[in-house]
C-alpha cells in the first residue's frame, strides 16, 4: 500500500513541476519575442501579466516614448522634377496597358 501512495505522490509532484516549467517557458518565450521586436526596430508592448497590478481607476496611463533607432532613416522628399518624371512614366505605363486592353 505504501508503494502505491508513493507513486501517486510522485505523479502529483511531476505534474506540478511540469506546470511550473510550462509557465516559465511562456515567460521566456515572451521575453524572446520582445527582444526580437527591439532588434527589428518595432515598438514593444508591455506584456500582459496576471501578476502586474491593475491601474487605479481614473488615472491615465503614461505613454513611454521610444527613441528612434540610429539606423532608421528619415523619409526623403522628392524634387518637383523627380515627381514629374515619375508621373510621366506612370502615365506612359497606363497608356500602354489601355492600348493592350483595347486590342
Amino acid at each position: 500500500m505504501a508503494k502505491t501512495t508513493l507513486l501517486v505522490d510522485n505523479i502529483a509532484l511531476y505534474q506540478a513541476a511540469l506546470e511550473g516549467l510550462e509557465l516559465q517557458k511562456q515567460r521566456v518565450e515572451e521575453q524572446i519575442r520582445q527582444v526580437r521586436e527591439v532588434l527589428s526596430g518595432r515598438r514593444v508592448s508591455a506584456p500582459q501579466s496576471e501578476a502586474a497590478p491593475a491601474a487605479a481607476p481614473g488615472k491615465k496611463d503614461k505613454k513611454v516614448k521610444v527613441a528612434p533607432s540610429p539606423g532608421k532613416k528619415r523619409k526623403r522628399t522628392l524634387s518637383e522634377e523627380a515627381r514629374t518624371r515619375i508621373a510621366e512614366a506612370q502615365k506612359k505605363r497606363w497608356e500602354t496597358f489601355r492600348a493592350a486592353q483595347s486590342k
